[in-house]
């Protein structure tokens, strides 16, 4: 069997662009791949086309021989664009092994360790009353993690974005939401790396121990020894990692014990081969992965066949709730085979492959659209992170 075609498509699907990817073979076996570097479609639609001249004609079954090729044969190796784009590929060669052996890509992993992969869900809310709301409709429908999203950073025709005001309101939703909901379900917030370190800590202090189970994101990740300094100054459990681009970038978080829940994102990492070796150096700190999934069904059905094959794995993120009701994104016109939902948690499928489809007809129908993430300021008018 022969590769014969990588295919980018980066089309408009609910709310913003997917890049989903093809890959062709001679025997007609296909897979299917995404790359999560949103905002950024063209530049990882570049590389893949790029790469598609490097694999046209190889085997498609060695994928790890694959992985090192395209990330070993550069001299300016790696980089979140390249390895967005590997993702991509590695999901779908993954897809193609699993179908012509006729078994899913669990098996492919070491087999399947769990038969079904619990999530979390999203609250969002402008005040203390719209987060408990939201949270006691989740607590209602058998969710019991449930992990908080800031307010939408709007004022005016503006997106502003005020750090400290921000620290002090969600403070007091979060110590609020707490009394309400009681000390059994699993709270977390996503800060989406808008603050700095003197202000987490603020943040963190500003609430009672046992407030939050998981703090996500609350600085940018480019120095350990930022995260190294929060580490000594506050108690609550951190979630790091949707933006690494390699076993690398986890590395020092993982010795350092720098993170206790690793956010790795499986389209963005370098696939399911990257992903592997990412829990397993995971697996010997005792940290258990959290993955990032905030894309549409191909991301989280390679996201469910890596939390059936390891051991250490908390919950997976999932867009679709009932806070979050199903948008384009999940739509089963555009991807008639997806994992779905069962309560609170996906079932591990046990199709051929990554248990995945793509209306391939619809797509090339589809167009790109050009979109990029508001972009926040401060007051001041300076910037400030998204």
């Amino acid at each position: 069997m022969k590769i014969t075609d990588i295919i980018p498509y980066p089309v408009w699907v609910g709310h913003r662009n997917q890049l989903i990817v093809k890959v062709e073979t001679d025997e007609g076996i296909y897979g299917w791949g995404e790359s999560g570097l949103s905002g950024r479609e063209l530049a990882v639609a570049g590389a893949l086309k790029h790469y598609r001249e490097l694999l046209i004609g190889r085997d498609p079954m060695q994928i790890g021989a694959i992985w090192q090729f395209l990330y070993r044969s550069q001299y300016f190796e790696g980089g979140r664009v390249l390895t967005a784009a590997i993702s991509a590929i590695d999901i779908a060669l993954h897809d193609i092994a699993g179908k012509a052996l006729g078994v899913p890509v669990y098996q492919l992993l070491g087999g399947k360790q769990r038969d079904f992969v619990p999530c979390f869900a999203t609250a969002r809310g402008d005040s203390a009353e719209g987060l408990i709301e939201d949270a006691q409709l989740l607590l209602d429908k058998g969710w019991n993690v449930i992990r908080v999203g800031l307010p939408r950073p709007y004022e005016g025709s503006q997106h502003i974005f005020e750090p400290r005001e921000s620290v002090a309101q969600m403070a007091s939703h979060l110590v609020k939401l707490r009394e309400a909901v009681g000390t059994g379900p699993v709270l977390g917030i996503d800060y989406h790396h808008r603050l700095n370190v003197a202000e987490t800590v603020s943040f963190c202090q500003r609430m009672p121990a046992g407030t939050l189970d998981f703090l996500e994101e609350p600085i940018r990740d480019e120095t350990p020894e930022a995260y190294e300094s929060l580490r000594t100054m506050i108690d609550v459990p951190l979630a790091i990692g949707e933006e690494f681009a390699s076993k690398w970038q986890f590395l020092p978080y993982l010795e350092r014990g720098l993170t206790q829940f690793a956010r790795l994102d499986v389209c963005n990492v370098g696939g399911l081969t990257e992903s592997m070796k990412v829990a397993s150096l995971a697996e010997s700190h005792y940290i258990d992965l959290m993955p990032h999934n905030p894309l549409g069904p191909i991301c989280t059905a390679a996201s469910v066949q890596l939390a059936a094959a390891v051991p250490n794995f908390a919950w997976l993120e999932i867009r679709v709730s009932p806070t979050e009701p199903a948008s384009a994104r999940y739509s089963d016109e555009i991807f008639p085979v997806q994992p779905l939902l069962d309560g609170s948690r996906i079932p591990v499928p046990d199709k051929p492959g990554l248990g995945i489809d793509v209306n391939e007809e619809w797509v090339k129908a589809q167009s790109f659209q050009f979109w990029e993430a508001p972009k926040l300021r401060r007051r001041d008018g300076s910037h400030t992170n998204w």
